[in-house]
């Protein structure tokens, strides 16, 4: 090839490396590259079970719906009760893109009144939340189904334009309402680039795939 030829092909690659980005940041780390980098998706080579499922939760409404992952637990619960299997022989995984509360902890709802903003009312006053009412009430909660192994993913691309909207509802800096929005995700909440490469990724590690 023409050294010519070949400078114009270099800067063509380098050119659809660029488009990879997701949203201007580090996310367009590839597989090799993310145990290093600020995108370590290398959790998911620890579900080792023979049955898999993910769960999309990417368009879900947690105002028409208070039980979301009761899907989670029938899966489980009838793996348990038919084959006598469970964790670690038996994963799951929710994938959580705009359906953002379900992640989020306590005192970020209080904060941002998320029950407000997504027509969330408590079951305990009626009134909008102002907890995350998902996380720890009952066997179809976000604690109850990962005390049963199942992994939790927050996409980063709806993160970051949630807290885009809600630094410009409060004033307060984009870069600062993320940073704590992140640092608001429950514990064990794993933060990916986005959530449909997290399908992809977890249909690569044999998950099957059910839309909530």
């Amino acid at each position: 090839m023409p050294q010519q030829n070949r400078r114009a092909f270099v800067s063509v690659l380098a050119s659809f490396a660029g488009l990879a980005a997701l949203d201007g940041d580090a996310s367009a780390q590839t597989p090799a590259a993310q145990a290093a980098g600020p995108w370590d998706l290398t959790w998911f080579d620890a579900f080792k079970g023979r049955h898999k499922q993910m769960y999309d939760y990417g368009t879900w409404d947690l105002a028409q719906d208070t039980r979301p992952l009761r899907f989670v637990k029938n899966y489980l619960d009838t793996y348990r009760d038919v084959f006598n299997l469970q964790s670690p022989d038996v994963n799951t995984a929710v994938g959580v893109s705009r359906a953002i509360p379900l992640n989020l902890s306590d005192a970020v709802w209080q904060k941002y009144k998320l029950g407000e903003r997504f027509k969330i009312a408590d079951p305990a006053t009626s009134q909008p939340a102002v907890r995350n009412i998902f996380l720890g009430d009952g066997d179809t909660s976000v604690k109850a189904m990962q005390a049963r192994g199942t992994a939790f993913w927050q996409c980063n691309v709806a993160l970051t334009l949630f807290s885009q909207q809600l630094a410009q509802a409060s004033g307060t800096p984009a870069a600062d309402v993320r940073a704590e929005l992140i640092a608001g995700l429950n514990p064990g909440v794993h933060l990916v680039p986005s959530h449909v490469m997290a399908i992809g990724i977890a249909q690569e590690h044999g998950f099957t795939y059910m839309k909530t």
